[in-house]
């Protein structure tokens, strides 16, 4: 999920192919996760869940498109510090940093909320609907069972400030945000909570 919405955040407009192909690959993620936990030995939803894995790693939901890497580029310092699984750090990160970044494109945010997590549109203010999805999205990474904060990743927040110094960021590629060591330091701070 975390590479499709990685994709999904783009800077780029008017890319209705890729973005309803990313909607449809989370809205399998978000059918299928829980029934693969449910039922481990289910070839079915393994498979279906692979599937869309492989589609939101090779790029085709990217082509064209500039990409947003936050959440990566600051859970690496979350697995480097911690040895934490990539996975577990991005469900602590991701809702933190589309928190933050969330200002900068309302109506991206808004339009996934409404298209995947079925929320309702609040055109007055549409803030609510984005951030509406956001927690939606942090709702369904905890009920499979992924940590939701720095505590339950195992993660310090006496470490923090090491992490902000050393997060490898702006790598040059366009992006719905661009993070500075003082956005990193508050993004890390939200996931305490």
């Amino acid at each position: 999920m975390a590479h499709l919405y990685e994709r999904y955040l783009t800077n780029t407009g008017k890319v209705e192919v890729t973005d309803r192909m990313i909607e449809a690959l989370i809205m399998t993620m978000i059918h299928e996760g829980p029934r693969v936990i449910a039922e481990p030995d289910n070839y079915q939803p393994r498979a279906n869940i692979m599937w869309a894995g492989m589609m939101a790693h090779n790029n085709s939901c990217g082509v064209g498109c500039s990409q947003d890497w936050n959440s990566h580029n600051i859970e690496h310092e979350l697995s480097a510090q911690y040895d934490c699984a990539h996975g577990t750090g991005l469900a602590v990160t991701m809702p933190a940093v589309f928190t933050y970044v969330i200002q900068h494109d309302i109506t991206r945010f808004a339009q996934i909320a409404v298209r995947v997590w079925g929320c309702r549109m609040d055109f007055y203010p549409p803030e609510k609907t984005a951030a509406d999805g956001i927690a939606a999205l942090r709702r369904f990474l905890i009920s499979i069972g992924m940590p939701s904060n720095f505590k339950e990743l195992g993660a310090k927040e006496e470490d923090i400030e090491k992490m902000a110094r050393v997060c490898a960021f702006g790598d040059g590629r366009p992006a719905i945000s661009r993070a500075l060591p003082g956005s990193i330091r508050k993004i890390l701070k939200a996931s305490t909570a």
